[in-house]
């Protein structure tokens, strides 16, 4: 397999980050999470992977819990607002496939998720508790805080 083939080109970048796409999921029929996309992030220009971003455009039971937007930092380079850079920049992509909102969620407890979202400007909603099917099926959190992200299109 060649280098280009093995290191794919950013999709998305600020100059700081770079979103490199690993794939697109077939719609999850038991989570109905609808398309979803999964991007790599990586600081600008380099290949390492420090954390991953997903995109679900679905409507579900799932999406509720698990939310539109999901990442994560690994743990040598959280404290740099990656994750919300990484959010910032699908942004537009989010705003062309029709959706004016999305839902981020977050355990009660994760403090630097709880950041990110009041960084990019989302508004609390609610603490769910998490259907136990689901907490036992996936191995999730017994609840979720649920956070709207409001996309303005004059913001572009």
């Amino acid at each position: 397999m060649g280098l280009q083939r093995l290191f794919r080109r950013a999709e998305f970048s600020d100059g700081v980050i770079d979103l490199i796409p690993v794939r697109e999921a077939p719609a999850s029929r038991e989570l109905g999470f609808g398309h979803e996309r999964v991007w790599r992030i990586a600081e600008h220009r380099k290949t390492r992977e420090i954390g991953r971003l997903s995109y679900r455009d679905g409507e579900s039971l799932g999406v509720y819990y698990f939310g539109h937007i999901g990442y994560h930092i690994d743990p040598p380079w959280r404290g740099h607002h990656y994750a919300e850079r990484a959010c910032r920049l699908i942004r537009k992509e989010i705003l062309r496939g029709g959706k004016s909102s999305v839902v981020i969620t977050c355990d009660p407890d994760n403090q630097p998720s709880r950041k990110t979202c009041l960084a990019l400007g989302c508004v609390w909603e609610s603490e769910v508790a998490v259907d136990e099917g689901l907490q036992r099926r996936f191995d999730i959190s017994r609840r979720k805080e649920r956070y709207i992200w409001i996309l303005r299109k004059e913001e572009s």
